[in-house]
């Protein structure tokens, strides 16, 4: 079973900026209600496009620098890049579908 992976300000070049797939990463933080409820729901597309599209997690309380540098205002923010810039922004819990929504976009973009 497929999970994402913590990155941080350290990792955040080869994990991320460097992959060869697409990465959808969120950014929480451990007392982000919101955090919590879209979190099952990225674990289970981490499952389902395991292969597809890599998954990673960025605190923000730790990593306050990656939080400044893509803008990220509010938590949760799920950044999807591709060829090492942001392609796509989700802020706030949403349902599955909105992330599959974006996911698929982006898979299609790189087709």
């Amino acid at each position: 079973m497929a999970h994402p992976i913590d990155v941080n300000d350290a990792d955040f070049q080869s994990e991320v900026l460097s992959a060869d797939i697409p990465v959808l990463v969120d950014f929480w933080a451990e007392w982000c209600g919101p955090c919590k409820m879209v979190a099952p729901v990225v674990e289970k597309l981490a499952n389902d496009y395991d292969g597809i599209v890599k998954f990673a997690k960025v605190d923000v309380d730790q990593n306050p620098g990656l939080s400044g540098t893509y803008g990220v205002r509010s938590i949760p923010t799920l950044l999807i890049f591709r060829d090492g810039s942001p392609v796509e922004q989700v802020v706030g819990a949403v349902p599955e579908s909105v992330l599959k929504e974006k996911l698929q976009g982006v898979l299609q973009m790189a087709a």
